[in-house]
């Protein structure tokens, strides 16, 4: 087989734009396209370098992967996980058997695994950026961040079904060197500016949570500055594949839960927590099947307001 290209075969059908999905920022995002086909791309930095991945389905469960740049071999080593190949989901269908909603969503998305890209920096910079703001202020600044400082991925960028080319997110040395007033015209405050500075310039020991068994792993994103359970919770869900992470503190989540298992419109973190309860171990795989499903509570009174970066 070409030494770029790989078939992988996974345990059970995978649906790429529900594995992958959570990975991207919006349409605007550089590091993640779906095309007609039914194919994804993907950029990445890895270890030994940037990549990309062209993902296609073949079969519901044999993925077909080609991959490009320093990190292509690192990325295939992986791409196994980042499909949700390690993805154990124990007795989940037994425990929802008995709650309508949660066994049909499970029954129309076979295709749901939760995979880990072992990337701890490409998921902890976006949600530094995704705190105290509104979902498209958060997306227009991870984008202007990636189109101002990352660098464009390698790949065929030509030809029929091709994406337009992908950037790859900015290095930890690029965003570590940039000075903080940099950070401003991307709609980032000194504050979440300085995080970002600071996780950048530490990413060696960032990066070594991906190998942590999970306590230690969120024990050392907790000392990071502004890395509270919300975010560290959205890095364990993409990093790390965590089927148990809730993020706490979230805008929409407890209100999507309360909604989806007792019909509660609104909801706190107390009430969700405690309705997750009974799905210990797989909390996470509940929040992520109701989000994947669509499942939302009606929408009432003002919404979060964009707000200068002054303000925050």
């Amino acid at each position: 087989m070409d030494p770029t290209r790989r078939l992988i075969e996974l345990p059970g059908p995978v649906d790429l734009r529900l594995v992958l999905g959570i990975h991207g920022r919006g349409g605007a995002d550089m590091a993640l396209r779906f095309s007609r086909d039914g194919s994804a791309w993907r950029a990445t930095r890895t270890p030994e370098g940037p990549a990309t991945l062209w993902l296609l389905p073949e079969s519901q469960t044999r993925i077909r992967v080609d991959a490009w740049g320093a990190g292509a071999r690192w990325a295939f080593e992986q791409a196994p996980d980042l499909l949700g190949a390690s993805d154990d989901e124990e007795d989940f269908a037994d425990r929802i058997a008995a709650i309508p909603l949660l066994r049909d969503l499970a029954r129309r998305m076979p295709g749901l695994r939760l995979g880990r890209t072992a990337r701890v920096l490409e998921a902890l910079v976006p949600a530094i950026i995704e705190q105290k703001v509104t979902g498209a202020e958060a997306r227009a600044s991870i984008a202007h961040l990636v189109r101002a400082h990352g660098e464009p991925a390698p790949g065929p960028w030509t030809g029929t079904g091709k994406p337009a080319p992908l950037r790859v997110p900015p290095a930890a040395a690029t965003l570590a060197g940039l000075p903080g007033y940099a950070y401003h015209p991307l709609g980032l405050e000194r504050r979440r500016a300085d995080a970002i500075r600071f996780v950048a310039t530490h990413a060696n020991r960032v990066e070594e949570c991906a190998a942590l068994p999970l306590p230690d792993a969120y024990a050392r994103l907790r000392a990071l500055p502004l890395v509270g359970p919300w975010t560290a919770a959205e890095v364990g869900l993409r990093a790390f594949g965590d089927p148990d992470i809730v993020s706490v503190g979230d805008f929409h989540v407890p209100n999507t839960v309360c909604f989806g298992l007792v019909g509660d419109e609104r909801g706190t973190d107390e009430r969700m927590l405690e309705l997750l309860a009974p799905f210990a171990g797989q909390r996470g795989r509940v929040v992520r099947l109701l989000e994947a499903g669509g499942v939302s509570a009606p929408k009432h009174g003002p919404r979060m307001q964009a707000r200068s970066i002054v303000d925050l």
